[in-house]
């Protein structure tokens, strides 16, 4: 009789903490646009990535090969990883800080949210699956979302055609890292030490760009540079995907739709921290982004379960 009273409980304390997880892993993954806007106010976009990436990437190491004693990667996996840190690490991350000049932290956080509609859609001409209407829908549904959010940010000077252009390319690039990495044999190689090599090696890609773009007089290492980088280093770069690793194990589909809340969250952050507007265009263009995004997932659930484990 014990037994059969203490699995209820036992039960609704896992899924208390999946929600409590999946909340701080939406709002935690959502704040990186607003925490990029704050960072670019004292740095260029370069010297705050590099920031972040030696900070996430140390961190994830040491914990990794020193407090859990992992091994190192061997010969080919160094490649791989390489290969995974330059599309996950120096494109996609390279391009959005970039982007991040030139659009809203709202409108960043709503793209985003579209990365799983970008990884069916490139799976499945990568896999040489057939791509269904309800691919081509989610991905037509979630541009027109972005172009309702961004339509009064374009008139209000909160956006531009090239940063949005420069966002979709980061959401391209982080999708075909994200299957290259679903389609490689690690070995059993520790997820820790793919992040935490992957995020350095990215970083060390992205140098020679620091070196040709950098202006020591559009640098002030203040407050606001070091919130940016340690928030966006430690909160989302290693906080948010704990959190979200901790989703995956527990029920990849579910984990997914976590997503849902991340463009709430990140309008709702911005207009508090960094006062972006928020409109009916903003309202609408999220309602269609979710659309879209539940299209996907809701019709690919073989594709996404393969892709995120």
């Amino acid at each position: 009789m014990m037994k059969e009273k203490m699995l209820p409980i036992t039960t609704k304390i896992k899924e208390f903490k999946i929600i409590i997880a999946g909340i701080l892993f939406a709002f935690l993954w959502a704040s990186a646009s607003t925490a990029t806007k704050i960072g670019l106010h004292a740095a260029q976009p370069f010297v705050i990535s590099i920031f972040r990436f030696i900070i996430a990437g140390s961190i994830m190491l040491i914990l990794s090969h020193i407090i859990m004693a992992k091994r190192l990667p061997q010969k080919k996996e160094w490649v791989q990883i390489s290969i995974y840190g330059l599309f996950n690490i120096t494109i996609y991350l390279g391009l959005y800080v970039i982007a991040m000049q030139k659009v809203s932290a709202g409108l960043g956080s709503l793209a985003v949210a579209t990365n799983p509609v970008f990884i069916v859609l490139i799976s499945a001409i990568w896999l040489s699956h057939k791509i269904k209407f309800k691919n081509i829908l989610s991905l037509m549904l979630c541009f027109i979302g972005v172009f309702l959010a961004a339509y009064p940010l374009l008139q209000s000077s909160f956006a531009t055609p090239g940063g949005i252009l420069i966002l979709v390319t980061s959401m391209i690039a982080y999708s075909l890292g994200t299957i290259y990495y679903s389609r490689q044999n690690w070995n059993g190689l520790h997820i820790l030490t793919i992040n935490g090599w992957q995020t350095i090696i990215g970083g060390v890609f992205l140098l020679p760009v620091l070196f040709l773009t950098y202006e020591s007089d559009q640098n002030i290492f203040n407050s606001d540079f070091w919130f940016s980088t340690s928030w966006l280093a430690i909160a989302v770069s290693i906080g948010a995907v704990q959190f979200w690793l901790y989703l995956l194990k527990n029920n990849p589909i579910k984990a997914s739709y976590w997503l849902f809340l991340c463009p709430i969250f990140g309008f709702l952050i911005a207009y508090f921290m960094v006062d972006e507007p928020l409109t009916w265009y903003t309202l609408f263009g999220v309602v269609f982004v979710i659309v879209g995004l539940y299209t996907t997932l809701s019709s690919d659930k073989k594709i996404i379960k393969h892709i995120e484990t």
